[in-house]
């Protein structure tokens, strides 16, 4: 089973960023046979995406920091409590999986673009209009070491495209993504 990193807004984003990234999770659906959806929150963008992944049938992982501890979780859910803030939390979540799509959001978005890229795992930022769109100046590498590839896309077929073909493969018995609209 393929883990992929789901970082995304704390606060409630624009209906077109929630409808993004519901794509998103849908057209994962669709295209990765096997695959568990790791996330650091249910609050924000944070929850739309969990509320769709659950809909779908997929596994979901809450990493929570110790401030949102006391959230009320979806039954559904497996939840995780390490005890540590945000950006400690982010760590655990991010060495947790396979790739990292970023749907949009702020610092903490960010943060969590550096530290998947400095643990070698690949990044997918889908752009947003939120300050995390920033990284496309660092893209491809954010250094010279070249650990991980960031790329950025405009659309979410495109960027669940090549998530499906580069982390899914293996395990992606449908092949390609059919064009949609």
């Amino acid at each position: 089973m393929k883990q992929i990193c789901f970082a995304a807004y704390s606060e409630e984003p624009s209906q077109e960023v929630v409808l993004r990234a519901i794509r998103v999770v849908d057209l994962l659906k669709e295209t990765c046979s096997r695959l568990a959806i790791i996330i650091g929150g249910y609050w924000g963008l944070m929850k739309h995406v969990v509320d769709r992944a659950i809909a779908l049938g997929l596994p979901v992982v809450i990493v929570s920091p110790i401030a949102g501890e006391d959230t009320k979780f979806p039954e559904e859910a497996i939840v995780i409590k390490p005890g540590a803030d945000y950006r400690v939390r982010s760590v655990f979540m991010v060495r947790s999986c396979d790739a990292l799509i970023a749907l949009g959001g702020e610092g903490g978005t960010i943060q969590e673009i550096v530290t998947s890229y400095t643990e070698g795992k690949p990044v997918y930022v889908l752009k947003s209009g939120l300050s995390s769109d920033k990284i496309e100046l660092l893209a491809p590498y954010i250094d010279r070491r070249a650990l991980a590839e960031i790329k950025i896309f405009d659309e979410p077929q495109d960027l669940v495209e090549s998530v499906s073909k580069e982390i899914c493969s293996e395990e992606n018995k449908k092949g390609g993504l059919a064009k949609h609209g």
